[in-house]
Formats: C-alpha cells, structure tokens, sequence
C-alpha cells in the first residue's frame, strides 16, 4: 500500500471510506459543529483516528493529531471535510497540521463555512505540505447535505412529521395512533434535533412530553418551543410542569403580565415576536431567530394547522410520514388528506423506510 503517488488509489479510497464511517456513526452528537472522521497513516498503516468530540469541540483533526503527539511527522491525514482554517472557540486546525509536521492532507469535499471555505489549500501549500480534495466525495455529499445547507443559507434546517390512522385521519385527544415501533422512530428523529416546534393547541389537546425517553439518549431531548401568541399554554401541561428542568421557548405577543411572568417564574424562555397581517407569526422570521440561538436542526411535530403554514411557506427540507393500520371513524377527529396531497405535491422524491414498524408505513419525502 504505497503513498507515494498523489492520485486516489484503492488504498486512499478505503482509509477515506473508514473516516466517512466515523463521521456516520458520530453525527447528530457534535452541536452546530458537523462530525468528522478523521484518519491519519504512517509508513503504509493506520497510526491514529478520531472523530470530532460530543458538542462539536476538539476537532477530529486535533484529536487524531494529539493521540501521537511530535511523532506526526511524513505522515497522512484523511478527513472527511476541509480542515478548518479560522480562529473560533478553538484554534485551525491548520495549524496542528502544520505544527506536527503532516505531509499530505486528503478531504472530501469543502467546508460551506465561509471562514474556511476554498482557504485550506492555499494554506497548507505555503508550507508545502500536499493537500487535495474530492477523495470519496460522492459518498460523503450526504453526511453533510444538513450542514452544508445550514452553512450556506444560514438557516435552520426543518423536519416535518406527523401521523395518521390509515383513512388519513388524527384525533383530537392524546390516544396514540401509531404502534411502539413507529414511535421509537420517532424518538430518534428527536434525538437528532435541537429543537422540536409545536402549537399551544398540541400542547392543550395531547399533553405531549416532546423529550426522547430511548435509553441512553435523554440527555439528547431537544429544546421545545411552542407557538402561543396570547400565552394560552396550560400551566398544568407536562412541558410547563418540567420546564425547569428542561429548555423551553414560547413565541408570544401577549400583554398578560401575570402569565408572563409565572412562566418566566418557571424558566420559560419568552420571546415576543410581532404578528404578520395582525394574525399569525411570519415563520420564516421566527425560525431565523431560532438559528441564532444555535438551534439549527428542527423537528415539526404539531396539527393540521400549524403544519400547512409550515408546507406552504415552503420550509420543509424533509418530512416523515407515518401512517397507521388503525381506522379512526369518530366524530372528534381531523381528516388531513389535504396536508398529505400538499406534501406530495411539495416533495420531488420520496421512499418508503423499512424499519420494522409492523403494520405501520413510513414514507419519507426530500
């Protein structure tokens, strides 16, 4: 297995395919930070790996360089993305690179972070290190396809979900429609997320909890934030009763001061948000404020109502459908057979998930 070449041998291609099976296994742990994996090689053999640390910080870069520290010299380092080359809460990892004397540097593809963006190369080259992209870059594109459309449209990223008995309908009450199967799944689309959206009228009618209770990874449920315009949240509801122990945000333009300030009381974070056209929020504002909290991956779960808006300002980058084997023909429920004609009429691809729900479906739109 020789390195002497700068062309992308087989070799290359499956260091980079184990960097890329790092990042995977490590993605949605890293914060606003994207997962990186990390390989670096020494005399034809692995010498060190690492992938980007829970919260985003030290960098993979670092981490593999410092397994092996002032013995990094003439060696190889694959990662699945452009080294950063700016100053944030830590330093470049150009740097470390430069520092330990790396000979070649292999990344995927460029990092959309404008800091970074393209600088690597130019960098590295002035210290005559090799350095060259686009190893494995196809297989890589969706490890990033969140990260980079974060990046370049400094926006949030946002996933729709909902689901409904077999004849398209929902139930006013908080009865589960799905089966234990079709919400663990949905458990880990919460898992992946920082925050998950919804309406007081979600909150009032269902009492949802909106944490993640899959084992090993509560301590990942997302921020919730509830959209209550005049602060009609019950304050007997579960998120409100937890909500000093867990992050909550409500959007509002209430003027109740004794509400605000119970809920304050509590450690909701209120944000007063004025309304468009005197009746509802503009959600694309709404969800820019979001982004600048550093939340940067949101799940939609919420009715009907707030659903649509979401379709037909057309912020959905993805949306999770599931539909179960149930038949739901009593008075108090919503037919959503309009919503779902709007979802695939909104989505050019969509695909059917096999993840052993029994009788429930899931179909995913992107």
């Amino acid at each position: 297995m020789s390195l002497k070449k700068d062309n992308y041998k087989s070799s290359d291609k499956k260091i980079m395919n184990f960097a890329i099976r790092l990042a995977e296994n490590n993605k949605y742990l890293t914060g606003t930070n994207p997962s990186v994996g990390c390989v670096i090689v020494k005399k034809n053999k692995i010498f060190s790996f690492a992938t980007t640390n829970n919260g985003g910080r030290p960098h993979a870069e670092s981490i593999a360089l410092n397994k092996n520290k002032y013995n990094n010299k003439g060696t190889s380092l694959y990662t699945t993305l452009e080294p950063c080359s700016h100053h944030g809460v830590t330093p470049p990892c150009t740097n470390a690179i430069i520092k330990n004397k790396v000979k070649r540097v292999y990344y995927s593809i460029e990092d959309k972070d404008l800091r970074t963006f393209n600088k690597t190369k130019k960098i590295l080259k002035s210290k005559k290190i090799v350095s060259k992209s686009g190893l494995q870059k196809r297989k890589v594109q969706n490890l990033y396809n969140e990260y980079n459309y974060i990046r370049s449209k400094k926006a949030p990223y946002i996933i729709g979900k909902i689901a409904s008995s077999s004849n398209l309908n929902i139930l006013r009450n908080r009865s589960p429609i799905t089966n234990e199967h079709s919400r663990n799944v949905s458990h880990i689309l919460r898992f992946q997320n920082h925050a998950i959206l919804t309406s007081y009228k979600t909150i009032n009618s269902d009492n949802p909890k909106l944490n993640c209770r899959l084992n090993g990874l509560e301590k990942f449920s997302p921020t919730v934030v509830v959209i209550d315009k005049n602060l009609k949240i019950k304050i007997n509801s579960y998120v409100i009763k937890h909500s000093t122990k867990s992050k909550i945000i409500v959007f509002h333009c209430s003027k109740n001061i004794s509400k605000i300030k119970y809920l304050k009381n509590r450690g909701v974070k209120l944000i007063y948000q004025k309304l468009q056209n005197k009746t509802n929020f503009n959600l694309r504002q709404l969800t820019q404020t979001l982004y600048t909290l550093g939340l940067h991956r949101l799940l939609i779960e919420s009715g009907k109502d707030l659903m649509t808006n979401f379709l037909n300002e057309n912020l959905l980058n993805e949306f999770y459908f599931f539909k179960s084997d149930k038949i739901i023909s009593n008075r108090d429920k919503i037919n959503i057979s309009s919503l779902v004609k709007m979802i695939n009429r909104n989505y050019k691809n969509k695909k059917k998930i096999n993840t052993y729900l029994d009788r429930d479906t899931l179909t995913h739109y992107y």
